[in-house]
């Protein structure tokens, strides 16, 4: 009986264990963009896109529209990478791209920025 009740008692609290740890809250912080900037013209097609790590984010949202995110005619790309660089290989023509960072339980504001490939 006595073991039975130390097995309960250990199941219980490891499964609270879970209540007690807390996820940083990355909400207020901003992701940094290396690559596209804003209104860059790019000849090259294969594009690197790039950005600082945000500090407790696990993920990040990469998102690219064409020709931008307000009148989309297409989304190019929606993915969630681990890493703070990208390369897609884009047509020639106008795009938007943006990305925030994200963890289980918070994700920061969008940064957005505009290119051209010519």
């Amino acid at each position: 009986m006595k073991k039975s009740i130390v097995y309960l008692l250990l199941i219980f609290v490891s499964l609270s264990c879970e209540d007690i740890i807390e996820v940083p809250d990355i909400s207020e912080k901003e992701v940094a963009v290396l690559a596209p900037t804003d209104n860059v013209m790019l000849t090259e097609t294969s594009i690197n896109f790039a950005w600082n790590g945000v500090e407790d984010a696990d993920t990040y949202r990469l998102q690219i529209a064409t020709p931008d995110f307000e009148t989309a005619t297409q989304i190019v790309l929606d993915t969630t990478i681990t890493t703070t660089n990208f390369i897609k290989v884009l047509d020639l023509g106008t795009y938007q791209w943006r990305v925030r960072a994200e963890n289980s339980d918070y994700q920061t504001n969008y940064t957005t920025q505009s290119f051209t490939v010519e």
